[in-house]
């Protein structure tokens, strides 16, 4: 279900970070390991703690591409945001409206149900787990 989501995809990326955490392809824009794990904790911050629970959220979200650090701080990052989401979706009801302000920006799909959100957050941690895939590539030069 969407609880579990977040736990499966960053056990995925944790396991690509490993050694490549603070790695980029040398191409210009691209993100490490690191700061793309990070922008997905924000995601989930904001999709999950914001729009689904209602709860007040700070997020730098420029900040997060540029985030860089060890295994370890990734790892209790990690746990740390696992663990607010599986709070954030403790009375999650998919047919029911978000519980916070939707914070709704050109481009951003309009959040109508708390199923909504949480499919949107899935999209966006997949499509965040191939960039991880591609930057190890790139990095490793496969």
């Amino acid at each position: 279900g969407g609880r579990d989501t977040g736990a499966s995809w960053f056990g995925q990326a944790a396991t690509l970070a490993a050694s490549h955490r603070v790695l980029a392809p040398d191409l210009p824009g691209a993100n490490s390991v690191f700061a793309i794990v990070t922008h997905c904790c924000g995601v989930m911050e904001r999709w999950g703690g914001e729009t689904i629970a209602g709860r007040q959220i700070r997020r730098d979200r420029a900040a997060e591409f540029n985030a860089m650090g060890t295994i370890d701080q990734l790892e209790a990052l990690v746990a740390a945001q696992r663990r607010r989401w599986v709070e954030d979706l403790a009375d999650y009801d998919a047919g029911a409206a978000p519980r916070g302000p939707d914070g709704w920006e050109e481009g951003d799909p309009e959040p109508t149900t708390q199923g909504f959100v949480v499919l949107h957050v899935i999209e966006e941690l997949y499509q965040h787990l191939g960039h991880v895939d591609l930057t190890v590539d790139l990095v490793l030069g496969r």
